[in-house]
């Protein structure tokens, strides 16, 4: 969870390629990892990170999580520096069935710890408290939620963020989807953003995959010329 470099506020990644995360943990015993590239553009700016993100069953409905990035910023000029590391663990407490309309749910708390370097992270670690749900239908699945995060330090706000997003499977290789998530500023003066993104999942073997996200922001004088997108290799064994 970062703050652009445009104080306005960046998206808080979640389920791979979406912002919107759901509720399935990773299966008991497997891995399912992302080398990923994500990040927000504005008109002479891009901001955001690359990395490794590592999910593992550690048991049934518990996935246990982290994330270990490298923050980017390229404006007047390029910038590097590693990211703030992110702890997560998923827990799953109520299963979908289909001749009921209850659907999956999870919480999915996540530790952003202070290990940026100074020109990227705010120096103080922040806690993201979410509630996520899912209800499939065949090919389809519907899927969404939000939470809050405690984002102490001097200039920060805490602040939510909320998303639902609709995918289909294509084939047995190809699922596509769209997604709307809204995110309150994050400091002091920062701007709420409002996304729109377009998602596609290719599966180019039984154990990697493809993933992109993307879209702009929902137009206001804030958010001109904005966009967000993702892009990431998945393994699963």
């Amino acid at each position: 969870m970062a703050v652009g470099a445009l104080a306005v506020a960046a998206p808080v990644i979640a389920g791979p390629p979406y912002v919107t995360d759901d509720p399935e943990p990773t299966s008991t015993g497997n891995w399912e990892n992302y080398l990923y590239l994500t990040g927000t553009s504005t008109p002479g700016d891009t901001t955001g990170e690359a990395g490794i993100e590592l999910n593992y069953g550690a048991a049934t409905d518990l996935q246990l999580s982290v994330s270990l990035p490298l923050d980017y910023d390229h404006g007047d000029g390029y910038r590097l520096g590693g990211g703030d590391i992110d702890l997560g663990a998923k827990y799953r407490f109520a299963h979908q069935s289909p001749d009921s309309w209850l659907p999956d749910i999870a919480i999915f708390p996540s530790l952003s710890l202070p290990t940026a370097a100074r020109t990227f992270g705010p120096q103080h670690a922040s806690l993201f408290l979410p509630l996520w749900m899912e209800k499939d239908f065949g090919p389809w699945s519907t899927f969404g939620g939000g939470g809050y995060t405690i984002n102490p330090g001097q200039g920060n706000r805490n602040y939510q963020l909320f998303g639902w997003a609709v995918t289909h499977t294509v084939t047995s290789r190809l699922n596509i989807g769209v997604e709307v998530y809204h995110q309150t500023a994050s400091v002091v003066h920062g701007k709420p953003l409002t996304n729109v993104a377009l998602g596609i999942i290719y599966q180019m073997s039984k154990h990697f995959a493809l993933m992109a996200s993307g879209g702009p922001g929902v137009e206001s004088p804030a958010q001109a010329g904005q966009a967000a997108f993702y892009a990431s290799i998945q393994y699963t064994n």
